[in-house]
């Protein structure tokens, strides 16, 4: 998840205040920690491109001793469209940090995904709402924002598309380098996985996702801080 705005849906006759209430152009660094260890910094920046076309850009640099394994930045981007306040994913591209490159092109009039995903081919029938790595987070800040994040989500990963359960699991105040913070905890699995997305969102920053933790039998093993934000002309350190 990463970012959004305001708390109940703007109404239909307000389009381009709609809009920019959406989703404002922004710019966010992580600390990322593996078992408790500094593994590097993500930052994420959405860039607006057109009316109703963004571009998600998250690139992930090692540190420490994590650079003997990984050297290279991790990098994803997603472009995607906004249609009646629902993102669709339009394009996807990302080189992991084993240098091994995805390309995705949806194409929803015909419901199909093609291109390739670390060197296997890709032809996939979309389901209604399926998403990329990247436009999952921001349209799960959107639907947050409505009260309307449902209970099972589909995205695409790799060569195929996968099914999470999502849920709500309380609120909590943390602590975070830019102040401290009410959020809402939200959990995401795959069915019968041990393996659990536990995501913090500030809903005083449009449930901008502020931390972010990936478990596995109940232990931490990836956990992710906010650092800094930058959006508009305002910037929270």
């Amino acid at each position: 998840g990463l970012l959004a705005l305001s708390t109940c849906a703007p109404r239909v006759g307000h389009a381009e205040t709609t809009r920019e209430q959406l989703l404002v152009p922004y710019t966010a660094s992580y600390s990322v920690e593996w078992k408790g260890i500094t593994a590097g910094v993500a930052t994420l920046t959405l860039y607006r491109l057109a009316l109703d076309e963004y571009r998600y850009d998250s690139t992930t640099v090692a540190r420490g001793l994590a650079r003997l394994l990984v050297s290279d930045p991790v990098k994803q981007t997603s472009t995607f469209k906004l249609i009646d306040g629902q993102v669709q994913p339009q394009q996807f591209r990302g080189i992991d940090e084993k240098e091994r490159k995805t390309e995705l092109d949806f194409d929803w009039p015909s419901n199909r995904v093609t291109g390739s995903a670390r060197g296997h081919p890709v032809d996939l029938e979309l389901r209604a709402g399926t998403q990329d790595a990247m436009s999952l987070q921001i349209a799960s800040m959107l639907q947050l924002r409505t009260g309307d994040l449902p209970e099972r989500i589909w995205m695409i990963d790799g060569d195929e598309i996968k099914e999470y359960e999502q849920h709500r699991d309380g609120t909590e105040r943390i602590k975070t380098a830019i102040g401290e913070l009410d959020t809402v905890v939200y959990n995401s699995r795959r069915p019968g996985s041990d393996r659990i997305t536990r995501t913090w969102h500030a809903p005083s920053l449009g449930y901008l996702p502020v931390m972010a933790q990936r478990v596995r039998d109940g232990k931490v093993e990836v956990t992710m801080r906010i650092r800094s934000l930058r959006r508009e002309n305002t910037d929270t350190h």
